[in-house]
């Protein structure tokens, strides 16, 4: 795997507007500039339907559709299924992490993350950077 390109789309997925700009900076920091943002999963797969990204960096508990569901939708879905997908989420439960496992997220990272947790996580995903 080579090097990671930091200029590839990035959409983050969170329906608390806090968290979407906390999870841009720590991308941001890790040298990341096409960052895209929808404030649920429905909004992610109209965003996702629409343009190709990278990464798709999303949290569980969401209004509307979970990113649980996101992930299976994406999954189901033959021109998304293989976006790689990180969920950062405050569930911390072994059920909870093997559901989201199950359903094809990439790697799961449990909150609070900081830059050199996200990017730990990313290299064995993404590629070095």
């Amino acid at each position: 795997m080579g090097a990671v390109d930091l200029n590839m789309p990035v959409l983050i997925v969170d329906d608390y507007e806090t968290m979407l700009r906390t999870i841009g900076n720590l991308m941001r920091k890790l040298g990341f500039e096409n960052i895209d943002e929808a404030s649920d999963g429905h909004q992610a797969l109209e965003k996702l339907r629409s343009q190709a990204y990278g990464l798709v960096i999303s949290d569980w508990n969401m209004q509307s559709m979970s990113g649980l569901e996101l992930v299976r939708q994406m999954r189901a879905n033959s021109r998304l299924d293989q976006v790689p997908v990180v969920m950062i989420s405050a569930e911390d439960g072994e059920e909870t992490i093997a559901a989201a496992k199950e359903a094809g997220v990439s790697d799961y990272i449990v909150k609070p993350c900081c830059a050199s947790k996200l990017k730990d996580r990313l290299a064995p995903i993404l590629g070095r950077f």
